[in-house]
């Protein structure tokens, strides 16, 4: 079959992809070989076949067949499943970035595991792969519609994958701190990782994978009529919205599956298409099963990678050396994508910002003045409220003008106004922040936790964590800090080629938040506390002082100031190049100078009260609505409203689990979630346009 198959390639590459073809095979081979002998007990070859002809009942056999084969087996389908699903996905939806780590299927399958792990453990040890399944199903069918569905772009729908995957992890999150006894032991599978598997996993999925690669290779004709386009496929008599459902149905089917055996992991499914692309192969009668092949070689050569660290790190998850891995390649691959392709329609990385549009005259003084109500009350009832004790407004203003009782004074001065003010300066700074950098790299669906920032000061922190778990503060904020910086500079350098492409900028901050991400969970699994590490990685304004706070306070009041007098140069950015360009504007210094404003602000916020997410999306839109595309006072809305975001996040943390306390960071993907549904609906106000 192979034979004819390679034959019916047309040109002279026939060597050439036979060599791919049997390179992939003999790749394969190596690979299982090397996992089946190396190890903290290593394995002659010799001996390897001598036990697998005839068994000789030692204790190594023993080791062999009941350890490592599952390992192996469990490598094969999963790597096999995963590469075949990124085929699917990204045939029906034409899109070469759709996977289903960036579509959010391995979120939300992980999410429904750890969700019925906590709540239906009595079913889910029965059907744990109905779990996966329905998790991941509901994860793509969120970001397909988010996205705009039909009318969706490569990158809005990597966005809207991203975003569905923040959200989710954020709900993830919320169920192990606050059922860290049941959730416990989920902490090395949500990394990625073979090593638990056994036959009996084995035998329950392997059928499965087997009938979703069947299928896959059964439609083969139909997955090559798409890559002509809908309307050439449709004039040849394809149904176009059947296809897509089944090709959409083998591909969840069979990542949810695999996230079941080994937990999700990235970039199997989005670099080996690609990969087989190169050899030469267009066909999907070989792309299929070739994908297959070396997708199940690629993840046993990633968890090969794993033993040398075994003595003394233990088993290492292998979804962070895919990650690791894979991060580079797919910066590669947007380079190679983007490089001479801009003019001829195929790939569109360009964005505008018209999200939020309003010509309409408002009452823009009435806003303030509600906006500077709410935060106003906030701020009060926030210093009134905490430690299971309530305050009066009498006691409260006695302790602020600094009369009545001394413990009285202590509490509000030194417990609960540093933790307000972190919140409200938080807040605030996280919101310009978005504001800047959606500017700046002219797409609304942009903010911090997008562009790498996030992940970068996360992985600061753990890093030390990991080292010195009592280090102070201090040395947690610098960290941090550092992390966020050097995140930003790794994707300022990727997007400098590129003149600072808008859609190559905000992909290069998803390679770096997924290798970032990626080291996270290795980090956390190592930390003598996965509950501090959890919880700061959820943002926390918890215990924060005026020496955690006074930073932030001061490079707020430096740094806002100057975003908001870059006013005119960032309505500007809003539109095409050609355009900012026309009226005189140096356009990759004004993108440069925003993003970077954008990003020291995030970068002392992460450092301060940890990862925060979504503020910098939300409220940057908010305020759009009310004031339309004016800078200015657009910058002063999102302020207000990025403020009230975290202050209200960690109120309600205080109160909605009293006496124990909810991050702000979950609080705010909690209260955000409806927010962020109605943003991004097709034909919303925000969702359909500037995308």
């Amino acid at each position: 079959m192979i034979q004819a198959l390679i034959l019916s390639q047309k040109g002279n590459k026939g060597w050439k992809i036979a060599g791919g073809v049997v390179f992939s095979i003999l790749f394969l081979i190596l690979m299982m070989m090397i996992n089946l002998t190396q190890g903290q007990a290593q394995i002659g070859l010799t001996d390897l076949i001598n036990m697998v002809l005839y068994g000789d009942g030692t204790a190594i056999s023993h080791m062999v067949l009941v350890s490592r084969l599952p390992r192996v087996f469990a490598g094969l389908l999963c790597g096999a499943a995963l590469a075949v699903a990124g085929v699917l996905l990204q045939a029906v939806l034409r899109n070469p970035l759709a996977s289903a780590g960036t579509l959010g299927i391995n979120a939300g399958a992980y999410f429904a595991v750890v969700a019925g792990t906590v709540f239906f453990p009595a079913f889910i040890s029965r059907f744990p792969m109905a779990f996966a399944l329905i998790g991941g199903f509901a994860a793509v069918l969120m970001v397909y519609m988010l996205a705009g569905g039909r009318r969706s772009t490569p990158i809005r729908l990597v966005l809207a994958g991203m975003i569905v995957t923040l959200l989710l992890s954020s709900f993830t999150s919320v169920a192990q701190i606050l059922f860290l006894d049941d959730a416990r032991h989920l902490f090395a599978w949500g990394s990625g990782s073979l090593a638990q598997n056994n036959w009996d996993t084995i035998h329950s999925v392997w059928l499965w994978i087997a009938l979703g690669l069947a299928a896959a290779f059964m439609f083969a004709k139909r997955f090559n009529l798409m890559e002509l386009g809908e309307e050439t496929a449709a004039s040849l008599g394809q149904r176009i919205q059947t296809t897509k459902r089944l090709g959409m149905g083998i591909a969840v089917v069979l990542a949810t599956v695999s996230v079941s055996v080994s937990g999700p992991i990235g970039f199997i499914g989005l670099l080996v298409p690609h990969m087989v692309r190169l050899m030469g192969f267009r066909n999907h009668k070989i792309l299929i099963p070739l994908s297959a092949v070396l997708g199940s070689a690629l993840l046993l050569g990633a968890d090969a990678l794993t033993y040398p660290f075994q003595a003394a790190y233990g088993n290492l998850p292998v979804g962070a050396v895919t990650a690791a891995i894979g991060g580079p390649w797919l910066v590669w691959i947007i380079l190679r994508m983007t490089k001479g392709r801009s003019g001829n329609g195929r790939v569109n990385w360009a964005t505008t910002l018209s999200a939020g549009y309003t010509s309409r005259e408002r009452p823009f003084w009435l806003f303030y003045m509600l906006l500077g109500l709410l935060l106003l009350s906030l701020l009060i009832y926030g210093c009134m409220i905490g430690g299971g004790s309530m305050l009066s407004i009498k006691q409260l203003m006695l302790a602020v003008s600094g009369n009545g009782d001394d413990q009285l004074r202590h509490i509000v001065l030194n417990m609960r106004l540093p933790r307000i003010a972190a919140a409200l300066f938080g807040g605030a700074a996280l919101a310009a922040a978005g504001l800047l950098i959606q500017g700046a790299v002219r797409n609304p669906m942009a903010d911090p936790s997008v562009i790498g920032v996030t992940s970068g000061a996360g992985v600061g922190v753990l890093s030390v964590l990991a080292i010195w778990p009592y280090a102070s503060g201090a040395m947690l904020a610098v960290s941090a800090f550092a992390g966020a910086i050097g995140a930003a500079v790794i994707v300022f350098a990727i997007a400098w080629r590129s003149g600072f492409s808008p859609g190559l900028f905000i992909l290069a901050g998803i390679s770096v938040t997924a290798v970032g991400s990626a080291a996270i969970q290795f980090l956390v699994l190592k930390s003598s506390s996965h509950t501090a590490a959890l919880i700061w990685l959820a943002g926390s304004t918890y215990a924060r002082g005026w020496t955690d706070t006074t930073p932030l306070i001061i490079v707020s009041l430096l740094l806002m100031p100057l975003a908001w007098w870059l006013g005119r140069r960032v309505e500007l950015l809003a539109f095409d190049d050609a355009v900012s360009l026309g009226v005189g504007l140096h356009v990759q210094q004004a993108r440069l100078l925003s993003a970077g404003i954008g990003v020291a602000l995030a970068s002392v916020v992460v450092a301060t009260v940890g990862t925060v997410g979504f503020i910098g999306l939300l409220a940057p839109h908010a305020a759009r609505f009310i004031s339309g595309q004016q800078h200015r006072r657009t910058f002063i809305f999102a302020v207000l409203t990025g403020a009230i975001f975290l202050l209200a996040a960690d109120i309600s943390g205080r109160l909605i689990a009293s006496p124990k306390e909810i991050s702000s960071g979950l609080m705010v993907a909690l209260i955000g979630t409806p927010y962020l549904i109605y943003l991004l609906k097709p034909g919303g106000r925000g969702g359909g346009r500037g995308i």
